[in-house]
């Protein structure tokens, strides 16, 4: 794991009303590293995924990527700094062919439109093609997305999210809805690609097996504050998670003992 930090978010705050969603949180994530973001419902996992991403704008702090401020800026220019996002529910175009969703992402990093006398479809369909490769899923290149398995979905999301080649992927409840050996299959990919492409990966997560088994660090939050962050092994100890997030314990020494047996 690099220690080059890629994302510094700094005493980061977001109300709604009287509430503040998010209170003056602070975290840094390296380049080759994966953290994970958790927490109960209503820690405030959610509006900060949605901060850095840019759908949601800071009330205070600071969200810089390799030296550049973030906040203020719209999501499309965010990912035009290179960050990528899946989302819980994946999100492709069913009506369009495997290698065609891909393309459309190309298209748009591209900022190219296409006439009649220029077909989109023949747009870097090669690089499309390279990228559902690395997936595993060229084979399937030509059929709709309509048709495909929702694990498979969530592979040719994950192709579209790499599109602009990005240093930082965002993941919001990558494993949502799989089968467990799918979402072991889709983590150890993602695990791959962050070796292979030397990026970072910020996810949240409810299954504790996946954060256990693929995050390298974890940060907690509760009711919009961190009260921890470590390794995965100084979360599971930590007293104030034991209390806040995980009641007497049990529950989190079960999911930790059935990672460690994968």
């Amino acid at each position: 794991m690099s220690g080059t930090k890629l994302l510094e978010v700094s005493q980061l705050g977001k109300s709604f009303g009287g509430v503040k969603a998010v209170d003056g949180i602070s975290f840094d994530l390296a380049a080759g590293e994966l953290l994970a973001l958790i927490g109960p419902n209503g820690a405030g996992k959610s509006t900060t995924f949605n901060m850095v991403n840019g759908q949601l704008r800071a009330d205070q702090g600071s969200i810089r990527l390799d030296g550049t401020e973030l906040v203020g800026k719209r999501p499309r220019d965010i990912w035009r700094l290179g960050v990528g996002r899946t989302f819980q529910i994946a999100e492709t175009f069913s009506s369009l062919t495997v290698v065609e969703n891909v393309q459309m992402a190309l298209i748009s990093h591209d900022r190219q439109l296409f006439s009649m006398w220029k077909r989109a479809a023949d747009h870097k369909r090669d690089e499309a093609l390279a990228l559902l490769d690395q997936v595993g899923m060229k084979s399937q290149a030509d059929r709709p997305c309509s048709v495909l398995a929702y694990g498979d979905v969530k592979r040719v999301e994950l192709a579209i999210a790499m599109a602009n080649s990005p240093k930082l992927l965002l993941m919001d409840e990558p494993t949502a809805g799989m089968a467990p050996q799918e979402r072991n299959s889709l983590m150890a990919l993602t695990k791959q690609l962050v070796i292979d492409r030397g990026m970072a990966v910020l996810f949240t997560e409810h299954s504790m097996d996946v954060v256990f088994a693929y995050a390298d660090r974890m940060i907690v939050l509760a009711r919009g504050r961190l009260i921890a962050q470590g390794k995965p092994l100084e979360i599971r100890d930590h007293p104030k998670v034991q209390e806040v997030y995980f009641g007497t314990g049990k529950t989190f020494e079960k999911k930790m003992t059935s990672a460690e047996a994968a």
